[in-house]
């Protein structure tokens, strides 16, 4: 299972700029265990993002347990793993379906998501 799950979302809304966001819930430690995932999340997201991120499209990176003991290059892969699945399916996926990948996987399994707002 992979550190981190990756939800994005078009906003359709003509704005070109990428957004990110950050969340780790309690349930993977306290505050200073959930800070320092964050942290290493933002690093990831400076790293790959400008890159590999979608234009016009809301990130959400979700902290998940076992992810602050994990190798950073490891989290990195599966970062940029993650844009894979995501970047090319957004043109490609029917209005109104949720595209993963054979659109069977859920995001804890593959560690993306794309979906289109209703």
């Amino acid at each position: 299972m992979p550190g981190f799950v990756l939800l994005m979302r078009p906003r359709d809304d003509g704005d070109e700029t990428m957004r990110i966001g950050f969340t780790v819930t309690k349930k993977i430690g306290n505050a200073v265990v959930r800070n320092r995932m964050k942290r290493r999340l933002r690093a990831l997201a400076r790293e790959l993002l400008a890159e590999r991120g979608v234009a016009g499209a809301d990130h959400v990176l979700i902290g998940r347990n076992g992810g602050v003991e994990r190798d950073f290059a490891l989290l990195r892969t599966e970062l940029g793993k993650a844009f894979r699945k995501v970047t090319p399916q957004a043109a490609d996926a029917p209005v109104g379906k949720v595209a993963t990948s054979a659109n069977t996987t859920t995001p804890a399994k593959a560690g993306a998501q794309v979906g289109k707002r209703p």
